[in-house]
């Protein structure tokens, strides 16, 4: 009787097994895949040729195949992204630190993946950007940089900025600093909602970078 208990418990086991990688496959599948270019409208190919001009790239990936399922969409985010991502009053540093901030607080893989090595190369140290990973406030971070980040998350966790954070950030970048740096959080949170919906994949063998906050 013993023996045939173990069996059955060894039965269940595999059997439970079987149905958490079967729902661990389904959380990761990509719900909006690319779509071949002769399945897309009209619409849609004009879309993606904007893109590409705009953008002076091949390339066509990320966010923005989910965001083919509204055209009209992917082009008006798109014409926002090219201000807040490459005209923005905030030097790329920074502009990359916000981007950083904004991808941690939603989770945000391959936004992650993409800008960690840009801020890096755009003079933000491997610290400042380990330090985020983890959750932690850097340590020793330069004024605008400390600036930047208590003004960002600040507003991300209480949907507000206090009088003294406003008045620290004024002061080193002036009211177009802070609307650019609130478009940059916008549009990157919006991309992040946008592919965590959709669940869109990192390249093949790239490990995910960030771990999960708990809940």
């Amino acid at each position: 009787m013993e023996k045939l208990s173990s069996k059955h418990a060894m039965v269940a086991y595999l059997g439970s097994a079987v149905v958490l990688l079967t729902a661990s496959a389904l959380i990761a599948q990509d719900r909006m895949p690319g779509i071949p270019e002769n399945q897309m409208t009209a619409a849609q190919q004009d879309a993606v040729e904007e893109f590409k001009r705009a953008r002076d790239t091949t390339r066509f990936g990320g966010p923005f195949v989910p965001l083919l399922r509204s055209p009209e969409m992917l082009s008006r985010a798109r014409n926002v992204g090219d201000y807040v991502r490459f005209n923005s009053v905030l030097p790329p540093r920074l502009s990359e630190f916000v981007i950083l901030i904004t991808a941690r607080h939603w989770t945000q893989q391959y936004e992650w993946t993409a800008h960690a090595p840009i801020a890096e190369r755009a003079g933000l140290r491997l610290e400042i950007i380990n330090a985020l990973s983890d959750g932690r406030r850097p340590d020793q971070m330069a004024d605008d940089e400390a600036t930047v980040y208590d003004f960002c998350m600040e507003l991300l966790r209480t949907q507000g900025v206090s009088d003294l954070t406003y008045a620290r950030a004024v002061s080193l970048f002036e009211e177009n600093g802070i609307i650019d740096t609130i478009g940059i959080m916008g549009y990157y949170s919006m991309l992040a909602m946008v592919m965590n919906t959709a669940r869109t994949p990192l390249a093949d063998g790239v490990p995910p970078p960030l771990r999960a906050f708990p809940r």
